[in-house]
């Protein structure tokens, strides 16, 4: 006898809703793993935003992310607890990791900029970040928010993230590719293993 067992019906919760108030920022982030791309974002960083609709419309991830923290003094608070709330969220959505593929990976280019992003739903969190940027900011964006953002990301996600910037001249290209390649990442280590469903994807039987 033949068992058809659906992966999408063995992950149905894949949707959550994390909010995160502090002395220093109100966020709310709503992730849909499962989505098509589409996002509403205000965190009254420009060009974080614009980063943020790159892992929404490359992962095909839905994220709606309202965050109000104290850009009077600049845009740290903001971007690493929006990377922290990001990571609960997708923690929650993806659940006890059953039947997903676990490992996914890609380059993005952009013009000169080539970008390669590694990602494992591990369960223990850990960041290794190379990207050299040729100038310290991109426009009022401080380059160094990036990895901010990525820490957060992994510490409350539960993932291992490997980020590599192979080559680029151009500090909004490099961004780009990063957050391009990080979508991509996303969606395929998320994505339901039809051979493998509702299986845990480790000889440790958990992650």
């Amino acid at each position: 006898m033949t068992l058809n067992r659906s992966p999408v019906g063995l992950m149905s919760k894949r949707t959550a809703t994390i909010e995160r108030n502090t002395l220093e920022t109100r966020i709310r982030v709503s992730v849909n793993l499962d989505g098509s791309g589409k996002s509403t974002l205000d965190t009254g960083v420009p060009f974080f935003d614009h980063m943020l609709d790159q892992i929404a419309r490359h992962g095909l991830v839905d994220l709606d992310i309202k965050a109000e923290g104290d850009l009077e003094v600049d845009a740290h608070h903001t971007v690493e607890d929006t990377g922290i709330s990001l990571g609960q969220a997708v923690a929650e959505a993806v659940g006890d990791r059953r039947g997903i593929f676990r490992y996914g990976y890609a380059y993005v280019p952009l013009d000169e900029a080539l970008s390669r992003v590694v990602l494992d739903f591990s369960g223990r969190p850990g960041l290794a970040y190379f990207a050299d940027y040729p100038r310290a900011r991109i426009g009022d964006f401080d380059v160094d928010l990036v990895r901010e953002f990525f820490q957060g990301f992994v510490n409350h996600a539960g993932v291992t993230l490997h980020i590599d910037n192979l080559r680029g001249r151009n500090a909004h290209h490099i961004a780009e590719t990063i957050f391009k390649a990080f979508g991509r990442a996303l969606r395929a280590a998320t994505e339901a293993d039809p051979r493998n469903a509702g299986a845990m994807p480790s000889t440790k039987g958990k992650l």
